[in-house]
């Protein structure tokens, strides 16, 4: 399920994927991040946090591109801790931080 939404986002990316939940802005302190949001067995939530790269090309990219920064998980009907939005952070402010960007292709 994961895949498929990173997939149709790649595909058809925002504005022109509105994402029926599974694809959200995120606000606040994570503004300019992107949450892919499933839900999976055994009552886990799971989280893929993302960038996109809209002048990619700029960067070393192909063009523009959508990055899986990192994912987490967290137990149905909880909230990730603070430290855990804050290493989303780091980890998004490293990718960041080269030129050329460093990915996997």
């Amino acid at each position: 399920m994961m895949l498929a939404v990173v997939n149709a986002v790649a595909e058809a990316p925002p504005p022109q994927f509105s994402g029926g939940g599974k694809w959200e802005a995120m606000h606040d302190e994570m503004a300019g991040y992107y949450e892919i949001r499933v839900d999976g067995a055994g009552r886990r939530h799971y989280r893929l946090f993302c960038l996109l790269e809209r002048d990619g090309g700029k960067v070393g990219l192909g063009g523009p591109s959508l990055v899986l920064i990192t994912g987490k998980d967290k137990p149905f009907r909880t909230v990730l801790s603070a430290r855990d939005y804050a290493q989303v952070r780091r980890l998004g402010s490293e990718y960041l931080s080269r030129t050329p960007r460093s990915v996997l292709p």
